[in-house]
């Protein structure tokens, strides 16, 4: 069974950070390129990181350069999320997902194929 599986999220105080983890059972990450979204309620999907299967290239939103990093471990079969200097906006519910093919619409969610279900991130004092 193909599976994505988040985990790290929690509560946080404001100007906190916290890790997210993102791991695959079923397939191998390494072919795939990874992106990470969050999402309120009442609001859509925001794409905010992105990884190549390399690894060699990573994507940002405007909303979280300079205090997010990508990484990815493919011998783990791990993708990370590590988030410094959190916000309260930065609260959410958030997933990663697959994607293969030419690296346009990186924040776009109907370019994804595979999703985790999700992990609960905080930011709040």
């Amino acid at each position: 069974q193909l599976q994505l599986v988040e985990s790290g999220g929690g509560l946080v105080q404001p100007g906190g950070s916290l890790r997210l983890s993102c791991v695959a059972s079923g397939f191998t990450l390494d072919s795939y390129g990874i992106g990470w979204f969050r999402q309120v309620p009442g609001k859509e999907r925001e794409g905010v990181s992105y990884i190549s299967s390399s690894g060699g290239r990573t994507d940002y939103a405007d909303s979280v350069k300079g205090r997010f990093t990508i990484f990815r471990d493919n011998a783990k079969n791990t993708v990370y999320l590590q988030m410094n200097s959190l916000k309260p906006e930065d609260t959410g519910v958030y997933y990663c997902a697959t994607r293969q093919g030419p690296r346009i619409e990186l924040f776009n969610p109907a370019r994804y194929v595979y999703w985790g279900q999700g992990t609960q991130v905080t930011v709040s004092s």
